[in-house]
C-alpha cells in the first residue's frame, strides 16, 4: 500500500504528534488529579507496596489515554489513507475495552480471571483483522515456514497478552512504567521505520507522545500513578506495535522485538517461576521483582527508577543494533547477550527463589 512508504510519514509528523499528544496529556492530567480526588479512586497501599504513601489518584492512564487519542487522530488526520489500515481497525476497539478494563480495575477491584478473559477478549480484536505472526523465515537458508492457522493465533494471543500483562506487573514504583514504556515505544518506533511500517511507527509515537506528556507528574514522588488504566493501555499497544513492524519476520528479527522488551519480559517469567515453585498464587504480589531490588540496592525511588532506565535502554540498544545482524554473527552475539543478561540477574539475586508461599508474601510489592 502507499502509505506503508517510509515517503509517506515525515519526521515533522512525527513532530506534530508528539507535539500534540504531548501537551494534551500534560493538560489534562492535573484535571485527572482533581477527579481522582472527587471520585475517591486513590491508592490504598498495601503491607506489600513499594510506596506507603496514601492517597495518591490512580487514574494516570485516563491522561495518557487522552494525549495518545490526540496523537493519533493527528496522525491520521496527516494521513487520512490510513484509517482503513487494519493494524487501527483492531487497534481502536481493543484500546477502548482494554481501557474500561483497567478503569474498573483501579475503581473496584476486578477479578483475576475476569480481567485475564478480557485482556484476550482485547487481544483478538486486532488479531481478528490479520494483525498475527503467521510464518518465519530461517535467517542463514532464508527458507519462510508458514504457521497453522491454529500456532498463528496461539503464539499471537499469548503474545499480546504477555506483554499486556508484562508492563502491569512493571509499575511498581513512581515513573516506573511510564518511563520505561516511553524507551520501549521510542525504540519499537524506530524498528518499524526500519521496517517500513508506518502505521507501526504512528501508533508507537502516539503512546510515546503520552507518556511523555505524563511523566512529569508520575515521576517520583509521583503526584498521579499511572494505575491499571494506564499500565494495561501501555503494555497493549507496545505488543501491537511490536507486531505491526515485525509479525512475518526471520526467526532472529522477531528477536528485536523480544530484546526491546526483554526487560518486562524477564521480570515477569521470574515472578511467575518463583510463586510457582514457592506454592503461591501467580497473581499473589510480592517485593521481589527487579525494580524491588534494585531499591534495596539504590536506597531511593529515584535512583531505582533511573538504574531501570538505564538497563531498559541497554536491551533496547542491543535489539537496535541486531536489526543490521544476519546468521550466525546473529546467533552468536545472541548468545553472548543471554549469557551477560543470566549474569546481570544472578548478581541482582533474580535466582533466589523463596521456598515457601509464607515467604513470598512477606517479601511484598504491588503488584
Amino acid at each position: 500500500m502507499a502509505f506503508e512508504g517510509r515517503r509517506a510519514m515525515s519526521e515533522s509528523h512525527m513532530l506534530t504528534m508528539l507535539i500534540a499528544g504531548a501537551a494534551t496529556a500534560a493538560l489534562i492530567t492535573p484535571l485527572v488529579i482533581r477527579a481522582a480526588h472527587y471520585m475517591g479512586v486513590l491508592d490504598r497501599p498495601s503491607t506489600r507496596s513499594a510506596d506507603q504513601r496514601t492517597n495518591i489518584p490512580v487514574l494516570g492512564g485516563l491522561a495518557v489515554a487522552g494525549g495518545f487519542a490526540v496523537a493519533l487522530f493527528t496522525g491520521i488526520q496527516l494521513m487520512p489513507d490510513w484509517k482503513s489500515h487494519p493494524g487501527f481497525s483492531g487497534l481502536i476497539p481493543g484500546v477502548v475495552l482494554i481501557l474500561i478494563v483497567g478503569i474498573y480495575d483501579d475503581c473496584r477491584d476486578m477479578n483475576a480471571s475476569v480481567k485475564g478473559g478480557l485482556t484476550a477478549l482485547a487481544a483478538l480484536l486486532p488479531m481478528s483483522m490479520g494483525l498475527r505472526i503467521e510464518y518465519v523465515t530461517d535467517p542463514v537458508s532464508m527458507t519462510s515456514y508458514w504457521l497453522p492457522s491454529w500456532l498463528s493465533w496461539f503464539v499471537t494471543l499469548v503474545w499480546i497478552v504477555g506483554i499486556t500483562n508484562a508492563m502491569n506487573l512493571v509499575d511498581g514504583l513512581d515513573g516506573l512504567a511510564t518511563g520505561v514504556g516511553i524507551i520501549i515505544g521510542a525504540t519499537l518506533s524506530v524498528l518499524a521505520w526500519q521496517a517500513n511500517q508506518m502505521v507501526g511507527v504512528c501508533i508507537g509515537v502516539a503512546l510515546v507522545a503520552g507518556l511523555l506528556g505524563f511523566l512529569p507528574f508520575n515521576f517520583p514522588p509521583a503526584r498521579i500513578f499511572l494505575g491499571d488504566t494506564g499500565a494495561l493501555l501501555t503494555g497493549y499497544t507496545l505488543s501491537v506495535v511490536a507486531l505491526e513492524g515485525y509479525r512475518q519476520a526471520t526467526l532472529f528479527t522477531f528477536v528485536v522485538p523480544l530484546l526491546a522488551l526483554g526487560v518486562p519480559i524477564l521480570d515477569t517469567m521470574l515472578s511467575i517461576f518463583r510463586r510457582i515453585r514457592s506454592g503461591a498464587p501467580v497473581f499473589v504480589g510480592d517485593r521481589l521483582h527487579m525494580h524491588h531490588r534494585l531499591l534495596a540496592v539504590e536506597g531511593t525511588h529515584r535512583g531505582a527508577v533511573l538504574q531501570f532506565y538505564i538497563l531498559t535502554s541497554a536491551f533496547c540498544l542491543i535489539a537496535l543494533s541486531f536489526t543490521k545482524l544476519q546468521g550466525f554473527v546473529a546467533g552468536f552475539f545472541l548468545a553472548a547477550v543471554g549469557m551477560l543478561t543470566l549474569r546481570l540477574l544472578r548478581n541482582l539475586g533474580a535466582f533466589e527463589i523463596p521456598e515457601s508461599s509464607e515467604e513470598i508474601s512477606s517479601g511484598g510489592g504491588e503488584k
